[in-house]
């Protein structure tokens, strides 16, 4: 079978469906915009879209991406079919308009769109945070950014989205023709190790014997919690004087606004709390390397994820496989795979000191062992329900046999 997967940002939300159809003898090839990553067995094509005029409307320049996206993709399944690979199935990314005219170039081949999330002027992530309240044009501002993914909708065959509520976000007319398919976790690689060992730059030793908090996110930004929990931290260092915590993120913006008087959120929040805060105690890691990032979740005491209604991100499942004890926010995307005490602890979003009590009790009743049951609960629904090997590849699979 001859396999076309599109994706701006490869793997994106590929790495593992792409991997195993490449191992299982499948001709694969990807398109995506000028990146390192490599899968082994698939062949890699690269597109430069034009460049925006900078003459559209504001409401209207992600929708001239797109269609820039879109017309430089339609330009590379050309030049493949020209080449003699017409695949038997296209699966690709809405969200940037990649696959927006893939029908026009191949007809026949059935084309599966991932469509992970549909805008919403409330109800959802815009009017969820009343510290940043949405400009009163919001709503027509976003029924215009869902130009895109209604293109999409009426452009695939089919559509995917990874979880049940962010399949909900779309209009019930288009529901039907999505499933829920999530990407998965590779809980073989994504485990708990209680030997794990973290070294920090000053040169000191961290493990599962140390109170250690730990957060992270893509960005450390508004939309994931960091103002809620750096508001907790105050508490939390007072209470448990032993405690270290450890954020890893980036200090840009991946969603929503970026910070008024500051250059990123972690600026911000460093100085609003400043002379509240014991800074030889909190550790900005950034981005780390895969590897080094799993010994941060392995040898977490507690683990905060808190999000806005918006996209589960895929670090709360991975800490969950890592077996840590998770505190998360009672929003809905969390609500999907999280039980109050059975698999983790859930809180109020916007309550920081409830949030700060949360993580002072899982740091005083852990060398008791009395988390260990929502831990291991907490990793076991990973293997139950999102396991790349045992459930996600096999519904990934399933899928497609439906559409071929």
């Amino acid at each position: 079978m001859k396999v076309l997967f599109i994706h701006q940002n490869m793997p994106g939300q590929y790495v593992h469906i792409a991997r195993h159809l490449a191992q299982s003898g499948h001709e694969v090839v990807f398109i995506t915009q000028p990146r390192a990553a490599h899968i082994a067995g698939v062949r890699k094509l690269e597109y430069q879209p034009a460049a925006a005029s900078g003459d559209a409307h504001a409401y209207t320049r992600e929708l001239e991406g797109g269609v820039a996206n879109g017309l430089a993709v339609a330009r590379l399944c050309e030049w493949l079919g020209r080449d003699g690979f017409v695949p038997d199935i296209v699966i690709g990314h809405n969200g940037w308009g990649e696959i927006l005219y893939v029908k026009d170039v191949w007809p026949k081949p059935p084309l599966l769109g991932y469509f992970e999330f549909f805008y919403r002027a409330s109800g959802s992530d815009v009017d969820f945070d009343p510290e940043f309240l949405p400009e009163p044009d919001a709503a027509m501002r976003l029924r215009t950014r869902n130009a895109l993914n209604l293109l999409g909708l009426d452009a695939v065959d089919l559509g995917q989205s990874p979880t049940e509520w962010q399949r909900s976000q779309y209009p019930h007319r288009y529901r039907e023709r999505i499933r829920v398919v999530h990407e998965g976790v590779d809980t073989s690689l994504v485990r708990p190790d209680p030997t794990a060992r973290l070294w920090l730059s000053s040169g000191r030793c961290l493990s599962r014997a140390d109170e250690i908090v730990t957060y992270s996110a893509r960005d450390l930004e508004p939309y994931r919690g960091f103002h809620v929990f750096m508001r907790a931290l105050p508490r939390v260092l007072e209470r448990r004087p032993a405690a270290q915590i450890l954020i890893v993120g980036n200090g840009g913006v991946s969603y929503g606004r970026q910070p008024e008087g500051a250059l990123s959120w972690r600026t911000k929040m460093l100085e609003e709390l400043s002379g509240r805060l014991d800074l030889r105690r909190i550790h900005f890691l950034g981005t780390l390397p895969y590897q080094q990032y799993l010994t941060v979740l392995q040898i977490s005491s507690a683990h905060v994820y808190l999000t806005y209604p918006f996209v589960l991100s895929w670090s709360l499942l991975e800490a969950m496989s890592a077996g840590c004890l998770i505190i998360g926010s009672r929003t809905a995307p969390v609500e999907e795979v999280m039980r109050d005490e059975e698999n983790g602890r859930l809180v109020d979003f916007f309550d920081a000191d409830g949030l700060a009590d949360q993580i002072a009790t899982a740091l005083s009743t852990r060398a008791e062992g009395g988390n260990d049951r929502m831990r291991t609960a907490a990793r076991q629904t990973m293997v139950e329900l999102y396991d790349v090997n045992t459930v996600t590849v096999p519904a990934y699979l399933g899928l497609l046999r439906s559409l071929l």
